[in-house]
This record gives C-alpha cells, sequence and structure tokens, in this order.
C-alpha cells in the first residue's frame, strides 16, 4: 500500500515494506530547485546594479564637488542634475556655490 503526504519541502511517501514497516522517501519538488538559482541570480543582478548606482552617483557628486568647469558642462548637457547638485548642497549649509559658478561663467563669457 501507498500513501503520499504533501509538506511544504516536497512529498513524503510511506510505503510499507515486506516486514510492515513503512519506509520513508522523500521527494523534493523539482520547480523549487530551478527557481532558487534564477532568483539568486536575479538578486545578485539587481546587487550588482543598486552597487554601481551608488558609486557613480558618488563618483558624479564628487567630480562635480571639486570642479567648477566640470560644473560647466553639466549646466550644459544635464541641467536637471547640477540642480539636484546645488539643491543637496544647499541643503547640507553651504551657500553660494550656485552664485559662484554663476558669476564665474558670466565673466567667462564677456
Amino acid at each position: 500500500m501507498n500513501w503520499n503526504y504533501f509538506c511544504g519541502s516536497g512529498i513524503i511517501k510511506f510505503v510499507y515494506a515486506h516486514s510492515g514497516l513503512p519506509l520513508f522517501v522523500t521527494v523534493k519538488l523539482r520547480m523549487a530547485r530551478t527557481m532558487e538559482p534564477l532568483a539568486k541570480k536575479i538578486f545578485k543582478g539587481v546587487l550588482v546594479v543598486e552597487l554601481l548606482g551608488v558609486f557613480g552617483a558618488y563618483f558624479l557628486f564628487n567630480r562635480m564637488n571639486t570642479s567648477q568647469d566640470f560644473r560647466q558642462t553639466m549646466s550644459k548637457k544635464f541641467p536637471f542634475i547640477l540642480e539636484v547638485y546645488y539643491k543637496s548642497i544647499e541643503q547640507s549649509g553651504m551657500y553660494g556655490v550656485r552664485e559662484q559658478d554663476q558669476e564665474k561663467w558670466l565673466n567667462s563669457k564677456n
């Protein structure tokens, strides 16, 4: 006689041997095995993308924070990113950077 019992990690089969004692055989679901490596790959991919984003943002902020010429390039190509930079440093209490940049850029045009 065979009875099946479904549990969270698989199927446990009760199979009676000739001696009358039950033998327990566990069969794991195959879908759980194939999904686990896929989930790990997705998690690793998301983690790598997030780390690249954090390091990229740090590099960009550091470059804008140390180079007025780079800020001028950013103002021509990506003014919305420069606006975020100005707002973030103003939130930290550093005022006047925007005005200094605009003054220098205006004087360099003349």
